[in-house]
């Protein structure tokens, strides 16, 4: 996997790449800055990313942000001398955190995880977090998404649970699944759906089995989801 190091300490990056090595990940570009960072990310795809969290410039939360915005599907790794900024590293796209001196042992748990949570994604199992807490969820089991700036809210029936994903990006995800984009904010899962009834401007107020959310529709999604579904009554 391709892997992207950023610290501003020289022996901590040899280190790293030296138990990374030692764990077969050899493809690895490393960094002693953000500003760095960012630029070898626009250029390379990476798969993972170990990030220092104490930098100068630019803290590695703030650098985590921006190489989620570049690829929402890069595994974050923070790095850190200081246990308490473990809740801040999962509410900041992190999948874990390194507590410095970093040993052998927990890196390889770390990337142990990140290979988990791959092989899910190939499976379309979908990761999402509300603050340090990690969901694996299966796409049957969401009852809608909606658009909450730089990231998506999916709503399971335990709770609501966040991803770092455009929400085109998670209707091509679906597009061979039972859901539909009713609003420019929302897309539903139709076999979720418990009953729906016409509300102003003809756009359709749709509730769900199990839960008591109720999502609107737009004009032009309720014309087209009632074409869809005469299409499929054919």
């Amino acid at each position: 996997m391709k892997t992207l190091i950023v610290d501003d300490e020289k022996l901590a990056l040899s280190r790293l790449k030296r138990l990374l090595n030692d764990e077969k990940i050899t493809d690895i570009v490393e960094c002693n800055n953000p500003i760095e960072a960012i630029k070898e990310a626009a250029k390379n795809r990476f798969d993972i990313a170990f990030l220092d969290i104490s930098m100068p410039q630019m803290d590695g939360l703030e650098l985590a942000n921006t190489l989620l915005q570049i690829n929402p599907n890069i595994f974050i790794i923070f790095q850190t001398a200081y246990e308490e900024h473990a809740l801040k590293a999962f509410s900041s796209g992190g999948i874990d955190y390194l507590l410095k001196p970093i040993s052998k042992e927990t890196v390889k748990k770390s990337l142990q995880k990140v290979f988990k949570y791959a092989k899910m994604e190939n499976n379309k199992k979908i990761i999402a977090k509300r603050g340090n807490k990690i969901y694996l969820i299966n796409i049957e089991d969401i009852y809608y998404i909606k658009a909450d700036l730089d990231e998506v809210i999916i709503r399971i029936k335990e709770a609501d649970a966040y991803l770092r994903k455009k929400i085109g990006d998670m209707e091509e995800l679906l597009k061979d699944k039972n859901f539909f984009r009713i609003h420019r904010s929302y897309i539903i899962n139709i076999d979720k759906i418990k009953s729906m009834q016409s509300v102003e401007q003809s756009k359709l107020e749709i509730s769900f089995e199990g839960i008591d959310d109720v999502v609107t529709s737009s004009k032009d999604g309720a014309k087209e989801f009632r074409q869809s579904l005469e299409k499929r009554s054919l």
